[in-house]
C-alpha cells in the first residue's frame, strides 16, 4: 500500500504533434483515502487528467505516478467511469454485471454491483440501449464498484441523474470511501455538487493546477476582505479585488496581520474557485507535497 493515490510532477498532454495542450506543467499529490473534487470549466483538462490517471492516455511529458507505480500498472487496482459511460449496448443488466465479475475473478463484489443496480428499480433483463442516461449511470457505477478498487476515478458522474438519484449515489459513493478506504476523484464543473462530499479540491484551469490540497486548508488560507478602495493590499497575494465608489472587496491569501479597520469574512468554496477561474493570472496555490511518490 501507498500514501499517496495519484501524483503529477510537470505533466503535460498534448494532442498531435502541432495540437494544443490539454494539460500543461501540472504538479500536486492526491493522498490516499481521500475524496477529491476535480473540478474547473468545460474544456479545462479534466477529462484528459482522468483518463491519463487511468492509463487510457499517455503523457506528453512529465511524470504521473498511480498508486504508487504507473498507471498502466495499477490498472486492476482503478476503477473509471467515462463521462460517456460506454458499456455493451446489446448485453442486459445482469449480462454486463456477469461480464464485470468474469473480468475481475476473485475480488468481484456483487452485493455492492448489485445494491447500486437495484436502487434505481433496473429490470436485471433490460438491454443496456434501451435504458435511459441515468439508469446507464447507474450500471457504469455498479461496474466500477463491483470491482472493489482502491482508487475510483469518475468524469462528471452524476451529470444524467435527477437530484434524488444524486443524493442517493453520492452516498452509496461515501459509504465505500469510509468502509474500504477507497480514494475517489471525481470531476465536476458544479462545485456546489462535491462541496458537502469531498475533503480535497485539485482546480484546474487552462490546462494547468489552479488549486490542490485539502479543502480546509485551501480556505483557512483566504480571506475576503473589504476596505476603503484606497486600501493597500500589499503584501498580501490578491487573487480578486473589485473597486466600487469608495469600497474595494478582495479575496486575498494574508501575508501577515490586516489592518483593524477592515472587515474580514471567510470564503464558501464556490467563491474561492470562481475568484481564481475569473483570474487566471493569480498565483496557484498547492497545500500538499508535489513530490512523485
Amino acid at each position: 500500500m501507498t500514501d499517496t493515490a495519484i501524483a503529477a510532477s510537470a505533466l503535460g498532454k498534448r494532442f498531435g504533434r502541432r495540437g494544443g495542450w490539454a494539460l500543461r506543467d501540472c504538479a500536486f499529490r492526491l493522498p490516499a483515502g481521500r475524496v477529491c473534487a476535480v473540478v474547473g470549466p468545460n474544456g479545462a483538462g479534466k477529462s484528459t487528467l482522468l483518463a491519463l490517471a487511468a492509463g487510457l492516455l499517455g503523457a506528453t511529458e512529465g511524470e504521473l505516478t498511480v498508486l504508487g507505480t504507473t498507471p498502466a500498472g495499477a490498472r486492476t487496482r482503478v476503477g473509471y467511469v467515462a463521462q460517456d459511460k460506454p458499456l455493451y449496448p446489446q448485453l442486459t443488466v445482469a449480462e454486463t454485471l456477469r461480464m464485470g465479475a468474469d473480468l475481475n475473478p476473485g475480488h468481484w463484489d456483487a452485493a455492492a454491483a448489485e445494491q447500486v443496480v437495484s436502487g434505481g428499480d433496473l429490470d436485471p433483463k433490460s438491454r443496456i440501449r434501451a435504458l435511459s442516461g441515468g439508469q446507464r449511470t447507474r450500471v457504469a457505477l455498479a461496474l466500477a464498484l463491483g470491482k472493489r478498487p482502491e482508487l475510483l476515478l469518475l468524469d462528471e458522474p452524476m451529470a444524467d441523474l435527477d437530484p434524488l438519484a444524486r443524493h442517493e449515489l453520492m452516498g452509496t459513493l461515501m459509504v465505500q470511501a469510509a468502509q474500504h478506504g477507497t480514494t475517489i476523484a471525481m470531476s465536476s464543473h458544479v462545485v456546489a455538487e462535491l462541496e458537502e462530499s469531498c475533503d480535497h479540491l485539485l482546480l484546474i484551469g487552462g490546462g494547468r493546477v489552479r488549486l490542490a490540497g485539502e479543502i480546509d486548508e485551501l480556505l483557512a488560507a483566504h480571506t475576503r476582505v473589504g476596505a476603503d478602495a484606497d486600501a493597500d493590499l500589499a503584501p498580501h497575494t490578491v487573487v480578486e479585488s473589485r473597486a466600487t465608489g469608495r469600497q474595494l472587496s478582495a479575496l486575498i491569501r494574508p501575508a501577515g496581520p490586516l489592518p483593524g479597520d477592515w472587515r474580514t469574512t471567510a470564503p464558501s468554496l464556490e467563491e474561492l474557485v470562481l475568484a481564481h477561474l475569473r483570474n487566471p493570472a493569480a498565483p496557484a496555490l498547492t497545500t500538499t507535497e508535489e513530490t512523485v511518490a
